[in-house]
């Protein structure tokens, strides 16, 4: 009986590099030393490779359980309903879903450039009309 903590959907994630960073980390320690491992995992390699695939694997090679980006934006905005927001988190942090980390991050940065582009807007404008509004005062 093997005794590898790692079932083959996880090995196969690892291929995928779909996994969290912990458990990438623990694959790769593991395969150093267990050459049992090394077959097991190019066996299920050779295996996907000739079309063996289950339900499972097609859902998770096509990310069907992930939120879009759209709905990641939801999320950051808190626009969610609470269900589905309890979703989202579960998938970002139980899960460890590297896809949708990436595409939130993404996100983040992009919403931290426009509040910076829209206070420097903001100030050029207030800039730009105070002498207008002073001139008005005085007449």
């Amino acid at each position: 009986m093997d005794e590898s903590p790692f079932t083959d959907q996880e090995l196969l994630s690892y291929l995928d590099e779909s996994l969290s960073i912990a458990l990438m980390s623990q694959i790769e320690d593991a395969l150093r030393h267990s050459n049992a491992l090394r077959v097991r995992l190019a066996s299920l390699s050779r295996q996907r490779n000739e079309g063996v695939h289950s339900v499972g694997e097609i859902w998770r090679r096509n990310r069907l359980s992930c939120p879009s980006r759209s709905q990641l934006g939801g999320y950051l905005l808190e626009t969610l309903s609470p269900d589905y927001l309890s979703y989202v988190e579960f998938h970002l942090h139980q899960t460890g879903c590297r896809y949708c980390a990436a595409n939130l991050e993404d996100l983040k940065a992009g919403l931290s450039k426009a509040s910076n582009e829209t206070e420097r807007r903001r100030q050029k404008y207030f800039q730009s009309s105070a002498g207008y509004l002073s001139a008005k005062e005085e007449d």
